[in-house]
């Protein structure tokens, strides 16, 4: 495959993977609510883009398949406002980025790779957006809301990591699927690592 068809091709899968970002976190968010804080499923968009497309197309994915949660935390199921629309979509690019990251290092597309690597790859994608939301929660909420809240905290945490899990599970699944992966494999990488 050329130079330019792969890059029109990831392209065209961050727009996709973005796009189903956001209809995921709004079909779970609205469909799926569980308790104050919702169930946010937009990282499977992110997780995709970011395993079979790279670093890149999954931090690209994340910041943009994050804008409707950032919407939705900040105007619609929460009151953080632009703090929301701007750093939603951060955290959900640090975990396409590392997701990608840690797909490379790890070789989870190698054809003789167990399956079963998908699961800490995904696991750990999410440390980053983890710490980076104790941060925004600790420091800016209370700089720009004056209030602050380590339970609330605590259970935006578990959720994320409960969503996490089930994510895991599904990528694994995804991973088993022979033309899936072949598929995305032989569009979106130009080689393996």
């Amino acid at each position: 495959m050329n130079s330019s068809s792969h890059r029109t091709k990831q392209i065209a899968l961050i727009c996709i993977m973005s796009a189903l970002g956001n209809i995921l976190s709004a079909l779970s968010l609205f469909l799926a609510n569980v308790g104050p804080i919702g169930l946010d499923l937009s990282h499977l968009a992110t997780l995709i883009a970011a395993i079979y497309g790279g670093p890149l197309a999954g931090f690209a994915t994340g910041a943009l398949g994050g804008v409707f949660a950032g919407i939705y935390f900040g105007f619609i199921g929460g009151s953080l406002g632009l703090l929301s629309l701007i750093g939603t979509p951060i955290g959900k690019a640090l975990t396409g980025l590392t997701a990608g990251w840690l797909s490379d290092a790890l070789g989870v597309l190698k054809p003789n790779r167990n399956f079963l690597w998908i699961v800490p790859t995904v696991l750990l994608s999410y440390i980053p957006e983890s710490i980076y939301t104790a941060v925004f929660f600790l420091t800016l909420v209370p700089l720009f809301f004056g209030w602050s809240s380590l339970p609330f905290l605590i259970s935006v945490e578990v959720k994320a990591w409960g969503e996490f899990v089930l994510l895991a599970i599904i990528c694994y699944i995804l991973r088993r699927n022979k033309g899936f992966t072949g598929y995305l494999t032989r569009n979106l990488r130009t080689q393996m690592k």
